[in-house]
């Protein structure tokens, strides 16, 4: 399980401060999400390198026509990130599309589709999807699997299943972890790092639990530290 720390503070210079604090041996992933890269662009992600060997997630969850999608990858994959995110609502055409963009890549990010967003709860999902929460994320991720996709993004609560269901090589990857059962927040279905452990997670994200710590490298550390026991 890697971790993956969210930069969503207020601005550029309190994201960068906060890498800069966290330079250890482990092996780090850091989210670049909507607002950070809308504000702060491509010069971000060169921003991160110049600190340290950060391994790159850029959230930003393209959902469109599929031959957009398929331009949008062409371009996010020239910019030297480990991982993006697409909408697996978006179609099995546009998932194709992805992978078939991506195979003509050297180094290409791992992707991974998002299934349903955390802040969903089964009622608030019902009534986009008209369907069952965990029934219709399986079979989200039954189609991002059969589309090529490295694997999706999911809350703890689904990841095992998606596991079990698909293949246990599929990969997830789950948001919304307060790693000691801190304040949920905006999220409606939360988890904890031993949560994530049962549930077989590939990468847990963390954000608020980190940065708004008095000691954020504690908090990290600590995190490692169960990860690895």
């Amino acid at each position: 399980m890697k971790l993956c720390i969210a930069l969503d503070m207020p601005d550029t210079q309190q994201n960068l401060a906060l890498l800069q604090s966290l330079k250890i041996s482990q092996e780090i992933w850091v989210k670049v999400g909507l607002r950070s890269f809308i504000r702060d662009g491509k010069e971000f992600l060169t921003q991160i390198k110049s600190l340290g060997d950060f391994k790159i997630f850029l959230d930003l969850k393209l959902y469109d026509i599929p031959n957009t999608m398929g331009d949008s990858i062409d371009e996010i994959a020239k910019l030297g990130v480990d991982m993006v995110t697409i909408h697996a609502s978006s179609g099995r055409e546009a998932m194709n599309e992805v992978t078939k963009r991506l195979q003509n890549t050297s180094n290409p990010p791992l992707t991974m589709a998002v299934t349903a967003l955390t802040s969903f709860h089964n009622k608030s999902f019902f009534e986009i999807y008209h369907r069952n929460l965990k029934a219709q994320v399986l079979d989200f991720a039954k189609m991002a699997y059969e589309s090529g996709i490295n694997g999706v993004v999911c809350s703890c609560l689904e990841s095992k299943a998606i596991k079990e269901t698909i293949h246990s090589d599929f990969l997830t990857l789950t948001p919304a972890i307060r790693p000691f059962g801190e304040d949920s927040g905006d999220q409606k279905r939360t988890a904890t790092l031993q949560d994530a452990k049962a549930a077989m997670t590939d990468f847990i994200v963390v954000g608020r639990p980190i940065y708004k710590a008095q000691n954020p490298k504690e908090v990290v550390w600590k995190i490692l530290n169960s990860i690895a026991n």
